[in-house]
């Protein structure tokens, strides 16, 4: 189903009610007490809180060591600069196999579910709306039908848990993942009804898949992730982007999304996404979604 068919289908005007995000895994090189200064400062209402294993400003062990004590401080120190939480996204390691939800491996698997409990009472404790996670990966020795259905099982049961606290729980099915096109995505979340995503296009449009292929997601999607990019380039300039964010966003309104919009930028060499200027492409997205939000475009 195209854009337009998605649109004309449904009756209901498109016009969203979202407000915008930003997280500090954006602005890795800088300490956080100043990317949560910068954040404030672009004029975002959200922030996204990355707990990213070997890589971010707050990593999971340092939650874990503290959960109280972490909630309370981090808590505080985002919401007197007048942000609010949009999200925790938490990817355990670099490498995605490390704790990955469908690990082939049982022992991998509990200590997997483990850092899920620590993180759930993480995110009950400093007040997030919910939790994202990345949805494992297909593994040889299962092979994609079983890694796929392993995923599921695993995920449902995260977002089951979530649910009772009255939270939700998703994924963002990135590139290279069990579900790295949009059938799988269906196929994951089918089969895991409580799940949700963290939707981002540019997962879908680098290795090729069509914008209008991606819009029977937006469903599903509890938080979206924008950022620039085109097919070949999962992250881009505004100038070299090819994602019609105006049509993306009319699709997720009238799909009854009134979430975030984070923008997210970031600043790691895998998949080549380190060659932006951060800040200046930050403020771009920022206006042209704004721009749309407020009937400018």
């Amino acid at each position: 189903m195209n854009s337009q068919n998605y649109l004309a289908g449904n009756q209901k005007q498109a016009t969203p009610n979202m407000r915008l995000a930003c997280g500090d895994h954006s602005f890795p090189l800088l300490n956080h007490e100043l990317t949560m200064d910068l954040i404030a400062g672009m004029g975002f209402q959200g922030f996204d809180l990355a707990l990213f294993g070997n890589r971010s400003h707050v990593r999971p062990e340092d939650i874990r060591s503290d959960i109280p004590g972490a909630a309370r401080s981090l808590g505080q120190a985002i919401r007197r600069r007048g942000l609010e939480i949009s999200d925790v996204f938490c990817i355990p390691w670099t490498d995605f196999t490390v704790l990955a939800p469908n690990h082939p491996d049982p022992e991998e698997r509990l200590a997997a579910r483990a850092l899920f409990n620590d993180l759930l009472e993480f995110v009950v404790r400093i007040d997030a709306p919910g939790l994202t996670m990345v949805p494992g990966l297909d593994f040889p020795a299962l092979g994609h039908k079983a890694s796929l259905e392993l995923a599921a099982e695993e995920l449902q049961w995260r977002a089951e848990r979530l649910a009772a606290e009255g939270r939700r729980f998703s994924v963002e099915c990135h590139i290279g993942s069990v579900a790295a096109g949009p059938q799988d995505v269906q196929a994951l979340v089918t089969l895991a009804p409580d799940l949700r995503l963290t939707l981002d296009y540019t997962h879908f449009i680098a290795p090729g898949y069509g914008q209008t292929e991606i819009d029977p997601l937006a469903p599903f999607a509890s938080h979206v992730h924008v950022r620039g990019g085109r097919p070949g380039m999962g992250q881009c300039s505004m100038k070299e982007n090819t994602i019609d964010y105006e049509a993306a966003l009319d699709v997720l309104a009238v799909s009854g999304y009134r979430g975030y919009l984070a923008v997210e930028y970031v600043w790691i060499e895998w998949e080549n996404m380190n060659r932006c200027d951060n800040v200046s492409e930050t403020l771009l997205m920022r206006d042209r979604l704004l721009a749309h939000l407020n009937g400018n475009t």
